[in-house]
């Protein structure tokens, strides 16, 4: 007989995850829901490890580059003062501070939390290591138990060469740093060392940065990353790191390959993400998962076995923490008794890096291979007065549309706060709105947003921002 019964478990405390225990919590009451977290607090590796202290210490970064920047304006700091422990202390005070409000959210919804590492015996029962161990029998299931870290197993162990979570903890600011992956982790961290003083060098086995992302936004990034970043290794790879006293030693193959091995005090390896989809038994309840990892689910969320859902990274790319909370809103409510689904087609992707680069909906690359009669309008920034006054005059922002109804199908920014832009064009593509809404929703000016309504009236042909001659 098992120790507790539950009418609703949900397996993970991560951004999907507690969304779905609150959510379901609201309809069917706290005392129906249990959530099991291994982690001694909720929040996952989003709030704890990952998204929340990445962007408290990329803020920090900022700061320290656009105070150096400042030189060329008349306005010199000095050299900065930097105390790790404070720096650090803050990043965690960040994360407590949110740690502590989901803890008070869970209370008071009544929700059970129990801190374990929890497994299925059965399609209906659990059992969870943790403090103490027990059994948990349950009617429903939500599984959210996220991902973790790419292991390379050419590299030794050594505190030298750290992962996402490592990289977070700051272990000290080290004078030659590689970054192991030029993906949006690599590029966030790449940036908030080199804000800290580390002369960085990046490897990618692929041809670009940012794999994935427009070409036409991406060449301002990379513009401004070449000139701080020592090396940038594109179609090349590591082979080989050794441990030595002098730091790591890493041996190169590719195209952009030193002749020699380099050395660094502080290595980030940062290839990507594993689901955990094999970590949790599911198997034993049934449930498919498939040959990476992941568990696959229909369009309400549902794994092959009906009463158990999945949400979160273990579905499938993109693995993202925004993703994860609509897909936890909608298995909570499903959870309780209601029959609805979502298409999840804007997602928007974000790179907090300096600058930004966000993107949303279908490129121009997609609407060429889909045979789309396209048109886009791409607003340079370098017209721009917000831009220009605050000196970061490299951004674009560009719109892709159906020229045959002007609906808007996707777009992309680059730039300082392309994050907060995106989300413009995310509803925009949503509602699907045509450039003449785009024009006519009247804009704030002088702001960087507003250069969704002068991208927009660039693919019109009526832009008096910039002068385009008759076609």
């Amino acid at each position: 007989m098992s120790d507790l019964q539950t009418n609703l478990v949900v397996i993970g405390g991560g951004p999907g995850g507690y969304t779905a225990a609150f959510r379901a919590a609201d309809l069917i009451g706290g005392e129906n829901v249990t959530l099991v977290e291994s982690d001694p607090y909720l929040g996952g590796v989003c709030l704890n490890v990952g998204c929340i202290p990445s962007k408290a210490l990329l803020h920090t970064a900022a700061i320290l580059t656009e105070a150096k920047e400042l030189e060329k304006h008349g306005v010199s700091f000095g050299k900065p003062e930097i105390d790790l422990d404070k720096l650090r202390a803050f990043k965690d005070s960040v994360v407590t501070r949110l740690n502590g409000g989901l803890s008070h959210l869970a209370k008071q919804r009544k929700i059970k939390v129990i801190q374990g590492y929890a497994k299925f015996t059965s399609d209906t029962s659990l059992h969870i290591e943790g403090k103490e161990s027990l059994d948990l029998s349950f009617k429903q299931a939500i599984i959210a138990v996220g991902s973790r870290p790419v292991q390379l197993p050419f590299l030794p162990k050594d505190d030298r060469i750290i992962d996402s979570t490592g990289a977070l903890t700051l272990p000290f600011i080290p004078k030659r740093m590689l970054i192991l992956g030029g993906g949006i982790i690599g590029m966030e961290m790449a940036c908030v060392y080199h804000g800290l003083g580390a002369q960085i060098d990046v490897v990618e086995l692929m041809p670009s940065l940012l794999g994935g992302v427009d070409p036409e936004i991406l060449k301002p990034f990379n513009k401004i990353i070449a000139g701080r970043y020592d090396n940038i290794m594109l179609e090349t790879k590591v082979v080989r790191a050794e441990a030595t006293e002098a730091g790591i030693e890493v041996y190169f193959e590719g195209k952009n390959a030193p002749e020699k091995p380099q050395v660094y005090d502080l290595v980030l390896s940062s290839v990507g993400r594993l689901p955990n989809g094999r970590l949790i038994d599911a198997e034993v309840a049934g449930v498919f998962v498939n040959e990476r990892g992941f568990i696959p689910v229909d369009h309400q969320q549902r794994t092959n076995v009906a009463h158990i859902y999945a949400i979160g990274d273990v579905v499938g790319n993109p693995m993202l923490a925004h993703k994860a909370i609509i897909e936890g809103h909608l298995a909570g409510e499903l959870a309780a008794g209601h029959n609805h689904s979502a298409e999840y087609t804007c997602i928007p992707s974000v790179a907090y890096t300096d600058p930004e680069v966000a993107w949303v909906g279908m490129s121009e690359q997609e609407a060429k291979e889909q045979g789309i009669d396209y048109g886009k309008g791409v607003f340079p920034w370098a017209a721009s007065g917000r831009a220009l006054g605050i000196n970061r005059p490299e951004g674009l922002t560009k719109l892709i549309f159906d020229n045959a109804t002007h609906t808007l199908l996707g777009g992309a920014v680059v730039g300082v706060g392309a994050g907060d832009i995106i989300n413009q064009i995310c509803l925009a593509v949503e509602m699907r709105c045509v450039a003449e809404d785009l024009i006519m929703t009247i804009p704030a000016h002088p702001t960087l947003s507003e250069s969704v309504a002068q991208a927009a009236a660039l693919y019109l042909g009526v832009s008096t921002d910039l002068y385009q001659p008759k076609k």
